[in-house]
């Protein structure tokens, strides 16, 4: 079993910025590629960025792009969310998720993803 725990959460105001940190515990030895996901009151989760094992490879959603940075420590076993620029629209639950199989090539697809956090607030004020 692997455990993912988020912090950095928090009530921000428009134009600020956070910094969201992951830590994933338990059964970790395997590569795995990381991502983050959110989900807005009323509204279905939705992919935020992904990184790959080596950091070599990452992806965003075009909501986020510009203004997010994702980034990853193996040597701690963390994956951080760089959040600058923030928007009202950003105000989520904020996920990190897990995914063994696709290590080298991360996706955005929630399924893919094998173990979730229990997400950390984001909310940015206007």
């Amino acid at each position: 079993q692997v455990q993912l725990v988020e912090s950095g959460g928090g009530l921000v105001q428009a134009g600020g910025s956070l910094r969201l940190s992951c830590a994933a515990s338990g059964r970790t030895s395997r590569n795995y590629a990381m991502g983050w996901f959110r989900q807005a009151p009323g509204k279905e989760r939705e992919f935020v960025a992904a990184i790959s094992w080596s950091g070599s490879r990452t992806l965003y959603a075009d909501s986020v792009k510009g203004r997010f940075t994702i980034s990853r420590d193996n040597a701690k076993n963390t994956v951080s969310l760089q959040m600058f620029s923030l928007k009202p629209e950003d105000t989520a639950l904020y996920y990190c998720a897990l995914d063994f199989d696709r290590y080298w090539n991360p996706g955005g697809v929630n399924s893919a993803y094998e173990y979730w956090g229990q997400g950390t607030q984001v909310t940015v004020s206007s």
